[in-house]
């Protein structure tokens, strides 16, 4: 209702934006500035036939009627992109309706070639209801904002945004990878929703997909997946799958100490992502699991049937990228599981080089024992047990022991091969 004038307004609205045709132009500019912000359309529509919807305007930085700025404006902003900026979502339909073309960039020294929807996701309101409690007035006014924006994006694509165009900036991203990048998750449904493909590849050839998992977002994961996302989609230069991507931030040391990325992992491999998928280094998920050392990580990638015999093109087996770091090695019962499951034992690469953690003083009785181990080959007997055990994983061992003897069953799962002690 705030949008409907008294009697006789647009009269004194129309008088005045005459009396400014022919007059200083920041005054006509100042005038329209004020009508985008208080979302009144009454003068915006009569303010329009005075000054061109496509064209800037500009705020001079000694005005002093400002009430309503949120930031002091120093340069010229299109209309359509200020009331995209500051999520005035009535402003921003009665500038559509009266010819505001969504699809005009801006050319300022800093925002060069951002269009109105690349603007609106720079500017997305960070907020979260979780920082109040819900009800009160704080709840209320974040609520509000972030419902603002939405309806602001759903008028944009409503009236011809492109929600496929890779903009001129940040590595030409599309839509999409900028509401990542920027954290806009209710964007992500919206796009989707209205026709952006959720596998666009951006200038480094990383989809969206691929962003998300990198930054363990969950949330994001589920809903670029729900919509049809690639889970196996490779990055061309470097062969890194979202899988790849999500085990190695969340092996990360950072991911360590947050406890994050595990339900991430989860979620890929439930939706069918290749878990044995190798980069152009020939590395795995598990190769950078057992990098990182996690053991939560390393067990999730096992119960999916991770091969812990692949080799890099290099010649490094998984359990020789746990032993590079000697913060791995305190840790025996992980190394055990992972001995359990690892035949043959390669200790040195292509370059007959050992991994590094291993050769610390510390751990020369370990290293004499793995080396001797690597050089003792098994029995038939073990062998085969090994492979019932990588091939069946520890996903269908109780499954398994259905169908066989019981001694048998206790024979492949119930006892360890290797014994080592550090």
């Amino acid at each position: 209702m705030g949008n409907i004038p008294r009697k006789g307004s647009r009269d004194q609205v129309v008088d005045s934006a005459k009396s400014l045709e022919d007059g200083p132009s920041a005054a006509l500019h100042w005038k329209l500035y004020e009508a985008i912000m208080r979302e009144d359309c009454t003068t915006i529509e009569v303010l329009l036939r005075y000054h061109p919807v496509n064209q800037p305007i500009t705020i001079l930085p000694n005005s002093t009627s400002n009430r309503l700025l949120l930031s002091q404006p120093t340069e010229s902003i299109i209309p359509i992109h200020l009331a995209a900026k500051y999520h005035k979502a009535q402003s921003l339909l009665c500038l559509l309706r009266h010819g505001a073309d969504p699809e005009v960039s801006t050319h300022s020294r800093d925002t060069t070639g951002l269009t109105t929807l690349n603007l609106m996701l720079l500017h997305w309101p960070v907020t979260s209801t979780t920082w109040a409690k819900p009800g009160n007035r704080m709840h209320r006014i974040l609520t509000d904002i972030q419902n603002s924006a939405i309806a602001c994006l759903r008028i944009l694509c409503a009236h011809g945004a492109q929600v496929n165009a890779q903009g001129e900036i940040s590595n030409k991203s599309s839509p999409l990878h900028l509401a990542i990048a920027y954290g806009c998750y209710p964007v992500l449904s919206i796009l989707a929703q209205n026709g952006a493909d959720v596998n666009a590849i951006n200038e480094a050839s990383m989809t969206p997909l691929h962003m998300a998992a990198n930054m363990l977002n969950k949330e994001m994961m589920e809903v670029l997946i729900a919509y049809g996302a690639n889970v196996n989609c490779a990055v061309p230069s470097t062969g890194n799958t979202p899988l790849k991507l999500a085990v190695c931030t969340a092996s990360s040391k950072a991911g360590r100490l947050l406890g994050a990325g595990v339900s991430c992992i989860h979620l890929l491999l439930t939706h069918g992502a290749k878990v044995n998928a190798q980069d152009y280094k020939g590395q795995t998920a598990i190769h950078e699991a057992c990098f990182g050392g996690r053991e939560a990580i390393i067990n999730l990638l096992l119960e999916f049937e991770a091969n812990v015999n692949i080799l890099t093109r290099n010649g490094e087996s998984p359990i020789y990228m746990y032993l590079q770091r000697s913060f791995n090695l305190r840790d025996t019962a992980l190394l055990a599981r992972l001995l359990y499951h690892t035949y043959p034992l390669r200790m040195t690469n292509n370059q007959g080089i050992l991994p590094a953690g291993i050769m610390l003083p510390e751990f020369r009785l370990l290293r004499d024992t793995l080396i001797k181990q690597s050089r003792k080959p098994l029995s038939l007997q073990d062998i085969c047990k090994r492979n019932i055990r990588n091939i069946y994983g520890e996903k269908y061992k109780w499954h398994l022991k259905q169908f066989l003897p019981v001694t048998i069953w206790n024979s492949v799962y119930c006892c360890y091969d290797l014994v080592y002690t550090s």
